[in-house]
């Protein structure tokens, strides 16, 4: 029994390291995702301001990428850390393994998504696939007040924005009429 509880420990410890480059790969897959979503819609107008049309440029000019990336590090370090500590703690118990293994899962699936043009929420690909590794345990190591939760700002999400945005659209309508 001694011996297992040391192989498990060597396994986990070496674990430690292979999730450092997992952390970087869904750094990169987040960057690639999530700062296309950002400035997707802020593109077109550009490129619509340019050229007249939407699609027309040469690409998307990097000062967007920029602004877009700054974004993101200003969310993050503003309220992102109370979705990390929702992601890294409240959800289930995250060992090197399981954080290894729903890292990987989450590059994976948002780069292919990335890849076929798909916009995906990064942070929900995190969040099923630490769901994932909790349930991998069992559905008692898994905290389903918490998912409960997370899937109800998900719902609600929707609908608020799209008030929030025909709110914003109809004032602009006003001021600037017509």
């Amino acid at each position: 029994m001694e011996t297992e509880h040391e192989e498990y420990k060597s396994i986990e410890h070496t674990f430690i390291y292979l999730q450092l480059i997992t952390a970087c790969y869904v750094a990169f897959a987040h960057g690639a995702n999530d700062v296309a979503n950002a400035i997707g819609p802020l593109a077109a107008v550009v490129d619509y301001l340019q050229f007249g049309a939407i699609g027309s440029g040469s690409g998307v000019a990097i000062w967007l990428i920029i602004l877009g990336a700054f974004g993101i590090v200003v969310g993050l370090s503003t309220w992102g850390y109370k979705v990390i500590i929702t992601i890294g703690q409240k959800i289930t118990e995250i060992t090197p393994t399981r954080g290894f293994s729903a890292e990987f899962s989450t590059a994976l699936v948002v780069l292919a998504c990335s890849r076929l043009g798909l916009p995906v929420s990064t942070s929900q690909v995190i969040v099923g696939a630490v769901i994932g590794v909790g349930f991998a345990k069992g559905i008692v190591a898994v905290d389903l007040k918490v998912i409960k939760s997370i899937l109800a700002s998900w719902l609600l999400t929707v609908p608020i924005s799209a008030l929030t945005a025909a709110g914003i659209f109809i004032c602009l309508r006003v001021i600037i009429g017509g």
